[in-house]
């Protein structure tokens, strides 16, 4: 089987481990794959074919889409569509696609997605990773009035067509399918289904002696329990939310880390020049493997979503705290059920993110608790990863639905 794999992502390697590329990886194993991906024009690169790992590779020079103005950023965002198609008209023009993938975002892709789908005759599967424009509107970024509600009408008609040309649509959770129906009543039940974020399953724990060379390397204290936030740092995580969560807390045997990059990134670099709080570390962004490395010297992974969303965000970082072994603390807004497979999982814990009291009063209680009590909470969440999130139920969600193709 033909499969054409789009994604707004740079893919500038092959190598390594994440949500879309194990899925790639792993599609590629039985089946043709042909990633198509954007090569942003501050690298400075053409277009450009190239056939690695068992895929075929095609990076789109495209306008520059992150860590650019929002002017910039918006009009890139919508060339891109056009691009795309240019593109596989002209080094896809011999190759009949039988089942496309896309994420989201963007939600620009629908014109794309139904060329293939009419030129191929292709069945088409969105991979759901983000609800916009709500999530825009839920952080005060875009309204449904006004200037900005016109805008948002535009996006929300783009992300219905998207739907529309969907045969199936993979949510992260079962949130996502039940949000997605109840804000879609057009949509068909049987359309939307459990997809969720996965990742090649292995232990990236670390022993003792490596544990606290990792923590002399930072300069992070031996004998703290210390709880790390690793990933963007942005307005979906509320970032001077996460400040007041650090300035309420009174526990001396907590150190809290924060390591990431994003647009509110210098907000929290000030507060630390500022305020220096004793127990508070910020890094800036890792390289992945190194990221892992001091994930696994550390003893609880964070996660902040806004109290002001509507929409159930499951974050894909769950999946690194998971495969360290690292138990996880979920602050979050009340529609998401991130928080509640933790608890209920068995390896974690969960309040809103609302209270910065809540929060320290958690973490007080994640101080006392014995370690044998971890030590189980641990071996409940590796086994939660190998059985939940592992690259074979994304992949066999998807392929269920061509098995009439797969064996032609």
């Amino acid at each position: 089987m033909n499969i054409l794999f789009m994604s707004l992502g740079s893919f500038t390697s092959l190598d390594g481990s994440s949500v879309h590329l194990d899925v790639l990886k792993k599609l590629a194993q039985d089946h043709n794959v042909y990633l198509l991906c954007k090569r942003e024009r501050r690298e400075g690169k053409p277009t450009e074919l190239t056939y690695e790992r068992g895929v075929n590779v095609l990076r789109v020079r495209t306008g520059n889409i992150t860590k650019a103005p929002m002017i910039e950023k918006g009009i890139a965002t919508i060339m891109i569509e056009r691009q795309f198609k240019r593109a596989i008209k002209k080094y896809f023009a011999n190759v009949a696609f039988d089942l496309v993938l896309y994420t989201t975002p963007p939600i620009t892709f629908g014109g794309v997605v139904k060329y293939v789908k009419e030129r191929d005759g292709a069945k088409t599967y969105l991979m759901l990773k983000d609800i916009f424009p709500q999530n825009a509107v839920d952080l005060g970024i875009l309204k449904t009035t006004g200037l900005r509600g016109l805008i948002y009408k535009r996006f929300r008609r783009q992300e219905q067509e998207l739907y529309r040309i969907s045969d199936h649509i993979g949510c992260m959770s079962p949130a996502n399918c039940q949000y997605i129906l109840r804000n879609n009543p057009e949509l068909a039940p049987e359309k939307v289904e459990l997809c969720p974020n996965i990742t090649v399953i292995e232990d990236v724990g670390v022993d003792q002696a490596t544990r606290d060379a990792i923590r002399a390397k930072y300069g992070l204290p031996q004998d703290s329990k210390i709880f790390v936030y690793g990933g963007n740092l942005g307005k979906p995580q509320d970032v001077p939310f996460i400040i007041e969560c650090v300035r309420a807390q009174r526990e001396p045997r907590a150190f809290f880390l924060v390591v990431g990059s994003g647009t509110e990134f210098q907000r929290l670099e000030r507060f630390a020049q500022e305020d220096a709080p004793p127990n508070f570390k910020l890094l800036s962004h890792l390289p992945k493997n190194d990221y892992e490395k001091l994930v696994a010297a550390c003893d609880v992974g964070m996660i902040f979503l806004d109290h002001r969303f509507t929409i159930p965000n499951f974050p894909s970082r769950l999946l690194s705290y998971m495969k360290a072994k690292k138990p996880v603390l979920a602050v979050v807004d009340s529609n998401t059920d991130v928080g509640t497979t933790v608890v209920e999982g068995g390896f974690g814990w969960s309040c809103k993110s609302a209270d910065p009291t809540l929060f320290a009063n958690l973490v007080r209680q994640i101080v006392e608790t014995p370690q044998g009590e971890i030590d189980a909470m641990q071996e409940r969440e590796f086994q939660f990863l190998k059985e939940r999130y592992n690259p074979d139920v994304a992949c066999n969600a998807i392929l269920q639905h061509f098995n009439k193709e797969t064996t032609n």
